[in-house]
């Protein structure tokens, strides 16, 4: 169940990340940092269904490793974009705030992974 709404909430972030960088590009023409925030912000949820055809537990805690990742990095173009006044708090705050879900969502299910399979 846990890793459903997970799919779900990081398909969700990939959207706004895509819809985000549109609105940005046309307001800004800015296309450096958006990349890099559309590259990072849809890979979390790429590699949390990719994981879903997981051959085995390490592959699996791998690709979520790999979406942690990504969600830190997610978490820095957002904060850089803000900081430099491409996007206002009102636009910024839900959405880091959905990233950081993500992130303690990825983080509790690769603790508890690994504890059930002893991978440390």
């Amino acid at each position: 169940m846990c890793d459903s709404v997970l799919r779900d909430k990081s398909k969700d972030f990939a959207k706004q990340s895509v819809l985000l960088c549109r609105a940005i590009k046309a307001k800004h023409r800015e296309s450096v940092l958006t990349n890099q925030l559309l590259r990072s912000g849809t890979s979390v949820g790429a590699n949390i269904h990719e994981a879903q055809y997981a051959q085995g537990s390490k592959d699996f805690i791998s690709k979520f490793e790999i979406s942690l990742k990504e969600a830190y990095e997610t978490e820095y173009w957002l904060e850089l974009l803000f900081e430099t006044g491409y996007m206002d708090e009102q636009t910024y705050k839900p959405i880091q705030n959905d990233c950081g879900a993500i992130r303690r969502m990825l983080i509790s299910t690769i603790k508890t992974m690994k504890e059930k399979t002893n991978i440390l």
